[in-house]
């Protein structure tokens, strides 16, 4: 095969200086990688068929969509340019090198044995040794700086003391794809060297290369040429066969699980059953994908509020156990009845402290570059506890609260609107007058005595507004947000139930609510044919544009603002309350976690409900007042009764009672109109 010192024409020297034997044992090796290749993968999807039924979408022009913009460009990795730089260096580095592989194949094996013709050849085979020069050169540069970001620059988040073993699966994909880039260079390089053709500088990185490897003579540069073709094609066929059985399979299933993903609002939980998961065959097949597609980087413990806290959780290692178990367990062979599957997962795979520290803020499911749903698998094991009546004392509480009075507090549903007695003017009762919007008040702003004050002014604002409003007085109940969160799923229902029983005896057109998690609830899972639901910082912003509220004077304060998760990450509403407060001459200065990074304040899930964990570092409160005490300001404006309650006490507790003053933005209306 020395034609090609010999021809004008540009053409693949394939199989270039390789002995016939070689040439064989390299059709023998691909078939048998390609071969356990395949059986890995059968062997995952058989572990993924193991899981529930679950409902799937098609929706094909989203999924595409998704799978260029979150497994193609990695979009969620550019808030991390190093990170997102070196993913896609090696991404696309391996994609283009394993095109041009499968280019060659055809191009040897199809094209000139069946037709006695090559198509790499001239001007396209020039440019293709362009690409791939270009491309290999990418991954070797991308796996250079995972090296030196994974164990020279070690993140916090990389760290896997809970499983020893792990990085060692990462050095040995870098390794061995480092070996397979550099000696496919020195491939091209030693023939460069000995056929020396004019348009050598086509392949830039071979090219530099041969000018610069240490022996001259033909023999021993294609003896080294041999041997690194030889290294190269063993190493490929090792990380092809690896593949299946090692954190590469992300390759594969993180796109796999990109594009099945779940479409419906974050906002909708989707429940695997009633009654909760015990066991690893109780997930749903997307669940058990989505334990098979983490990259175990680390995005989702960094941003966890419990596992930055102290708490035991860490939603990575959550899923790496889940994922462990079913790769040790979940195969055809195991049925529902063998003692492994029986014995389940609490208290052998997960801890319940580890479920019950669970805030439900999808921190961790916005950050997570693949979509994989955390808090739905807490929540679902976490029901199955709750089934069972595992749960400490508070919970039992709370819930038992729920489920009599229709109210965490345990209070009276006489009580609910105890507050608006001391008003100057008549709220509406909807079920009697019909009204433009019905505000759903919720739990802590009809009940806790810290938010009297903030519910009276927003009545009072929305008095003002002449806003044609109205309440339904004792039929409201808990819209059941932090019971289904809890894992109490039979509750949430009887709870929607009654609400939706007293919707039906009102007459209204929208539903306004101060409770980011009753207005979540309400929007997402109470399916009320159409009906708009609002936040009241959407309404009273519409409001001021419309003119309707009018500031009088600006207040001239320098603040910050809490996105509440319930709100932002749930709901992607960011802008109104910042309208809002420009509108009324606030100059705000953002948190460094804001907006879709909002840093949880530890109400949520039934946490607010749950006794304080001993020896944990500090509360979510307690850091987040701390971020906004640093900024400089003296005020903390808020959005939600329950952030209100965890900040103002949160303030005391670190001391900063006399430096930050923690108010509700409705409050703040009120001043700049009275």
């Amino acid at each position: 095969m020395e034609y090609l010192t010999l021809t004008a024409v540009p053409i693949r020297p394939t199989y270039w200086n390789i002995p016939k034997w070689a040439e064989i044992c390299q059709y023998i090796g691909g078939f048998l990688a390609v071969i356990i290749f395949l059986w890995g993968v059968s062997v995952h999807i058989r572990r993924w068929k193991l899981g529930q039924p679950e409902k799937f979408e098609w929706r094909l022009r989203e999924r595409i969509s998704a799978l260029f913009q979150y497994a193609l460009a990695q979009a969620k990795l550019a808030i991390d340019p190093y990170a997102w730089i070196m993913h896609l260096a090696i991404f696309w580095g391996m994609v283009f090198l394993a095109l041009g592989t499968a280019l060659a194949t055809i191009d040897w094996d199809v094209t000139h044995l069946l037709f006695n013709f090559q198509f790499l050849k001239g001007s396209f085979y020039l440019a293709f040794e362009v690409v791939l020069d270009i491309f290999g050169l990418a991954l070797i540069i991308g796996l250079l700086l995972a090296l030196f970001r994974r164990y020279i620059l070690k993140p916090e988040r990389l760290k896997m003391t809970f499983f020893p073993t792990f990085p060692l699966d990462s050095l040995f994909l870098i390794i061995i794809l480092l070996v397979i880039a550099l000696t496919g260079f020195l491939i091209e390089a030693t023939r460069l060297a000995v056929q020396k053709p004019q348009w050598q500088w086509w392949s830039p990185v071979g090219s530099t290369l041969a000018m610069i490897l240490p022996v001259n003579s033909e023999s021993s540069l294609r003896s080294a040429h041999l041997i690194f073709w030889i290294t190269h094609a063993i190493s490929s066929f090792i990380f092809i066969a690896a593949i299946p059985y090692t954190k590469a399979f992300h390759l594969v299933s993180s796109a796999v699980n990109i594009f099945l993903r779940n479409l419906n609002p974050p906002g909708e939980l989707k429940v695997t059953s009633s009654s909760g998961v015990r066991l690893i065959s109780d997930f749903t097949w997307r669940q058990l994908l989505q334990f098979s597609s983490c990259t175990w980087c680390g995005r989702c413990q960094e941003k966890c509020p419990a596992s930055q806290s102290g708490y035991s959780l860490s939603p990575r290692n959550l899923i790496l156990k889940l994922f462990t178990y079913l790769k040790n367990n979940g195969t055809t062979d195991h049925s529902r009845s063998t003692e492994d599957f029986v014995s389940g997962l609490h208290g052998t795979v997960v801890e319940p402290s580890e479920l019950w520290a669970c805030t439900t803020c999808r921190a961790c499911e916005e950050v997570c570059p693949v979509f994989i749903e955390h808090p739905r698998s807490i929540i679902d094991l976490r029901r199955c506890l709750v089934a069972e009546g595992a749960v400490e004392k508070s919970i039992a509480n709370a819930l038992n609260n729920l489920n009599r009075y229709g109210n965490s507090f345990g209070k009276s549903d006489r009580m609910r609107a105890k507050w608006t007695q001391n008003l100057d003017f008549k709220i509406k009762d909807a079920r009697k007058e019909d009204v433009e919007y019905l505000w759903f008040v919720g739990d802590y702003a009809s009940y806790d005595p810290r938010m009297e004050p903030v519910t009276k002014a927003v009545a009072t604002l929305f008095h003002k507004a002449e806003l044609n409003f109205g309440i339904l007085y004792e039929a409201e109940k808990n819209s059941g947000n932090d019971a289904r969160r809890l894992g109490e799923e039979g509750l949430f229902d009887l709870l929607r139930e009654k609400n939706i029983q007293a919707f039906e005896k009102a007459r209204f057109k929208y539903i306004v609510t101060t409770d980011p998690h009753s207005f979540n609830t309400l929007k997402n899972e109470y399916k009320l044919n159409g009906t708009k639901i609002l936040h009241y910082t959407e309404l009273i912003s519409d409001l001021i544009t419309l003119g309707k509220i009018k500031p009088k004077q600006k207040l001239n304060i320098t603040a910050t603002y809490h996105d509440p998760c319930y709100l932002g990450r749930y709901n992607n509403i960011y802008e109104p309350p910042r309208k809002i407060l420009n509108s009324i001459g606030i100059n705000l200065i953002e948190m460094p976690r804001n907006r879709n990074n909002s840093y949880c304040c530890g109400a949520g899930g039934g946490k607010i409900w749950m006794e304080e964990t001993p020896n944990i570092k500090e509360r979510p409160a307690e850091n987040r007042v701390k971020e906004a005490a640093q900024l400089g300001v003296s005020l903390l404006v808020v959005a939600c009764p329950k952030d209100l309650a965890m900040f103002r006490d949160a303030v005391k507790t670190t001391g900063l009672d006399q430096k930050l003053e923690v108010r509700d933005l409705g409050e703040l209306v009120l001043e700049t109109i009275n």
